[in-house]
């Protein structure tokens, strides 16, 4: 049973989302403050976290960022509706999601069985092939998936699960041309759709973790009105 951790100051979105997570087999944990549910990720991780952004104490954004210190577990937003900023911001900050309020119940069920499958795809043996073969290597780049690790000259890079997925698309075939579509199809699933800036969102954080390693790093190239490239060093 997946451990779900929702944070929101709105008691009746605690309540109505959690009876629902419930109902759908999930474990809830409900917090109505950035910090009060902090403490409780010091002590104990969830299997996911679905955060508001505006709340008092510490707001989403502030979580996100503490989080990302320490752990890659999927992160959800919950946005105001007219908020393109925080939706953007959010995702460089290193969320995997986003849904706008007010949001369908049954369309934040299906984004967070989502990101739990594409979690699980990538620390699954799915082929059953000997672990030694699952690990991808690219000029200076080593990716493990079994253990949903990155590696670029040496050094760990720590990516979320949707950086991880991209990357791990663009790497497989260098040269050749991903479109925003396709690495749609990669890290969400068909029933979830997103837009084009929520690609280039991911793609601008992935381009800066891999910087914060190596500043010299240039091997995802934009291709505009086209899609993304993998170019082997």
């Amino acid at each position: 049973m997946s451990r779900i951790a929702l944070v929101d100051d709105d008691r009746n979105i605690l309540t109505s989302v959690s009876m629902t997570l419930e109902a759908e087999g999930f474990e809830v944990e409900t917090y109505n403050d950035g910090q009060s549910a902090l403490d409780a990720f010091n002590r104990r991780l969830p299997d996911m976290a679905v955060l508001d952004i505006k709340m008092p104490r510490m707001d989403g954004m502030d979580l996100l960022q503490r989080l990302r210190q320490k752990t890659s577990m999927p992160v959800i937003f919950l946005t105001s509706k007219d908020d393109e900023i925080d939706e953007v911001l959010g995702l460089r900050m290193g969320a995997d999601d986003y849904v706008k309020k007010p949001f369908s119940q049954r369309l934040l069920v299906e984004r967070i069985r989502a990101l739990l499958r594409r979690q699980e795809a990538i620390s699954a043996d799915e082929a059953g092939e000997p672990e030694t073969s699952q690990v991808l290597t690219r000029g200076e780049l080593n990716m493990d998936p079994l253990r949903h690790s990155v590696s670029w000259k040496g050094r760990d890079v720590a990516l979320t699960v949707t950086e991880f997925l991209l990357l791990q698309a663009l790497a497989q075939r260098p040269g050749f041309v991903k479109s925003r579509d396709q690495l749609m199809d990669v890290a969400y699933d068909d029933q979830v759709y997103v837009d084009d800036r929520t690609i280039d969102s991911h793609i601008k954080r992935l381009r800066k973790k891999m910087r914060s390693v190596d500043t010299e790093f240039s091997a995802i190239e934009t291709l505009y009105g086209i899609g993304y490239r993998y170019n082997e060093e």
